[in-house]
């Protein structure tokens, strides 16, 4: 099966709060992303655990 490279419009990105996460921010932005709302965090007894919702540029509504 091929794989599908065609972008999604919306995508959740989730992780630990670290410079990886904040890297694939970065690469997403670099594609076309923007960011959609504020960032959320949460703590798992372990470590701070971060989300951000991007949407993709220029796609209709």
């Amino acid at each position: 099966m091929a794989e599908d490279t065609s972008k999604l419009r919306y995508r959740l990105l989730t992780g630990p709060d670290d410079r990886t996460f904040c890297e694939r921010i970065s690469a997403a932005l670099d594609e076309g992303y923007e960011l959609h709302g504020s960032p959320s965090v949460t703590f798992n007894g372990e470590r701070v655990i971060a989300a951000q919702a991007l949407v993709l540029k220029g796609t209709g509504e």
